[in-house]
């Protein structure tokens, strides 16, 4: 290598280091800049997909200021940490909604947001993931079907446990034209949500951030 050369290696690294630096300085202002509109996106979009399942309920606050996260094992659905939103009014509380995700969908796990309110009673039921088949599985989306609403109103006494299966199986709840499978992944995890508040209320509504069963 020529002494000439080394001078405008020099250089050229000098000039590269520079632009990294301004690339850097520029990525971290954007980021400064949007990071609190993504946010306030982010939270819109979480309290837009919360609202279907308490319909035509008043609540005090946001639907999100009150969350707590119950960690394995526990007798959800899933084996996963299950996010729950505990909605107040007056300073009481009147719903939790679940976020659970049974594993034994036809094709998949389903997530489902389960709203159930003070007294036990299912204030709704939304689908917000599934890889069901299409014109089948898939009517278990509220958009496409209303085979879902049917669970608005329901708890551990009306249908009683006994009959929380589709009308094939000997229960009291519709099944789905060629998609049993998925009805049924959807119906046991509804019910196995409604027993776990039925039992754990106090709990779900504790003032922790956190609640693990042992």
């Amino acid at each position: 290598m020529s002494t000439a050369a080394i001078p405008s290696t020099w250089t050229s690294g000098v000039i590269l280091g520079g632009l990294a630096a301004i690339c850097t300085t520029l990525v971290a202002i954007t980021h400064s800049e949007t990071a609190p509109r993504i946010a306030a996106n982010e939270q819109a979009y979480l309290e837009q997909s919360l609202q279907p399942v308490l319909q035509g309920i008043d609540y005090d606050g946001k639907l999100s200021e009150s969350t707590i996260s119950i960690s394995p094992p526990h007798a959800l659905p899933g084996d996963e940490d299950v996010p729950v939103y505990r909605v107040y009014a007056g300073g009481a509380p009147i719903a939790a909604l679940f976020v659970v995700r049974t594993m034994d969908g036809f094709s998949g796990p389903i997530r489902l947001l389960v709203g159930i309110d003070a007294n036990g009673t299912l204030t709704g039921v939304r689908v917000l993931e599934h890889r069901e088949t299409p014109g089948l599985g898939d009517l278990i989306e509220a958009d496409k079907s209303d085979w879902i609403l049917q669970f608005n109103g329901k708890s551990l006494i009306s249908p009683a446990v006994a009959a929380w299966a589709i009308k094939r199986d000997g229960g009291e709840l519709d099944q789905l034209t060629g998609a049993s499978i998925t009805a049924r992944s959807v119906i046991k995890a509804i019910k196995d949500t409604l027993l776990y508040f039925d039992e754990s209320r106090d709990g779900v509504f504790a003032e922790t951030d956190e609640v693990t069963e042992k």
